[in-house]
């Protein structure tokens, strides 16, 4: 990790360093001479670099949006503001707006007094390792410094897109397929009172779905709180109570979905991407047979993958690690169990509204229900518990955790699996069993979770 970006962009609390005003301008002012280096050396020095900015629903963003804005201009750049939006809209907006980048300001499924910076290269895909640095080298050096000031016409703009929305919403409409519709469904949305509060709804309901939506009044305070993707449980309560066909909970930046079937049962993205994996390879879509997922997914998929004759890569946790398997493997589908998916012929990132569109395009050509779909894998009892650490040792250099993780992976043997690993965007050690019963995995999870806290543990765990 760097000393700025972590596995999603820059990360933490909203005005404390580095998710500051000042570091904020200092970003759009790095990122604005990168495009302009870029330009030059593509024979193109005057072009002035487009850069768009989208944010999701916190308070903060306005602050941050601002700063990012007077950087991008003071170096000669235009900034074009698009306002609340889904991260994967802003990456779709790059490529049809020929921008040079993009900017997200969101903490995603973090909690409203957090937030982000995550950014985009042409392409609509997020930068590259190496690019990241030369961007993490200017925000933290001198050199931005000692540049000389831009002044009169060589100073940038700033404009307000007024139909980034409408542009967003026909692109997703675009992936559903052109002989299917969604009319007479009961579809109710939890939005998370995040960026899909507006988009979300106006797509299902276009689309010919009877849309009755939740989590779609931010304040600026309740993004992702008790709602969303993160807790699915009104949603599900929701559902059943309405007749609904489904429940479609996003999270707070809309590349996030969780799926609550009729019966009020949460399908999280490892059935999501079962059920479209088999339907992909039946229609010659599943691009070499294979499935990128990571390594949180649960054993069911390994064994559904098996099944149905489909190839599973595993790689590190990260969306970013998912797409860049894919593009290596030729792969287009891809996903994390937490939500995350990605439907490479459809987007070049995660979106939520696109991976619900999918799933939905199988169950109404099928005209089966979700519950029905979601049979084709077989969830093993699964135990996550987050343990708040003050620091981040490696896990098995600590005796007392790699002993615990030892003594589990004996008991299991080949019917579940541990995994131990750090969050990339927190202070938190995740600890995951899958096991034969739920009784013994919570066992295995809460002994190994002990360890963690007496070791590297604060007084205070999350659920």
């Amino acid at each position: 990790m760097g000393k700025l970006f972590g596995t999603d962009g820059i990360r933490g609390k909203a005005n404390t360093y580095p998710m500051t005003a000042e570091v904020a301008l200092r970003v759009g002012r790095a990122l604005t001479h990168l495009c302009r280096l870029e330009s030059r050396a593509k024979g193109r020095p005057g072009r002035r670099p487009r850069i768009l900015i989208g944010k999701d629903t916190r308070r903060s963003c306005y602050m941050l949006e601002n700063a990012l804005t007077a950087g991008i201009c003071s170096m000669g750049g235009d900034a074009l503001l698009l306002g609340p939006m889904p991260t994967p809209g802003i990456a779709f907006l790059i490529t049809s707006m020929r921008a040079k980048a993009g900017v997200v300001i969101s903490a995603s499924h973090n909690p409203f007094e957090d937030n982000g910076i995550k950014i985009f290269g042409r392409e609509g895909t997020k930068l590259p390792d190496e690019k990241e640095r030369m961007l993490e080298d200017l925000v933290l050096g001198r050199e931005l410094d000692e540049m000389t000031p831009l002044a009169g016409e060589d100073v940038g703009s700033a404009k307000r897109i007024d139909d980034a929305r409408g542009r967003y919403i026909v692109f997703c409409k675009n992936t559903f397929r052109d002989d299917l519709t969604l009319t007479g469904l009961k579809l109710v949305l939890d939005c998370a009172n995040g960026a899909t509060y507006r988009v979300a709804p106006e797509v299902f309901w276009e689309l010919g779905a009877d849309v009755e939506t939740m989590g779609s009044a931010p304040n600026g305070l309740n993004i992702n709180e008790e709602c969303g993707a993160l807790d699915p449980s009104r949603l599900a309560r929701r559902v059943v109570e309405a007749r609904a066909f489904a429940g479609l909970a996003f999270d707070g930046d809309g590349d996030r979905l969780i799926v609550v079937d009729e019966k009020g049962d949460v399908l999280n993205g490892d059935q999501v991407l079962a059920i479209c994996a088999k339907e992909m390879k039946a229609r010659g879509t599943l691009r070499n047979d294979t499935l990128v997922a990571t390594v949180m997914s649960n054993v069911g998929l390994t064994l559904a993958c098996k099944e149905m004759g489909v190839t599973l890569i595993r790689t590190k946790v990260g969306d970013r690690f998912v797409l860049e398997e894919m593009l290596a493997l030729d792969a287009t589908l891809g996903g994390e169990a937490s939500g995350h998916m990605i439907f490479r012929n459809c987007h070049t990132t995660g979106d939520g509204i696109i991976a619900a569109l999918q799933l939905l395009s199988v169950a109404t050509s099928q005209e089966k229900p979700l519950g029905e779909l979601a049979k084709i894998i077989t969830m093993f009892p699964q135990k996550l518990v987050n343990v708040v650490v003050r620091e981040r040792p490696d896990i098995m250099s600590v005796p007392q955790i790699a002993a615990a993780i030892r003594e589990a992976e004996a008991e299991l043997g080949e019917q579940g699996r541990v995994l131990v690993r750090y969050s990339g965007t927190e202070l938190l050690c995740r600890v995951m069993a899958e096991g034969p019963t739920q009784e013994q995995t919570d066992g295995i999870v809460a002994r190994i979770a002990a360890a963690v806290q007496k070791t590297i543990g604060i007084t205070q765990t999350p659920a």
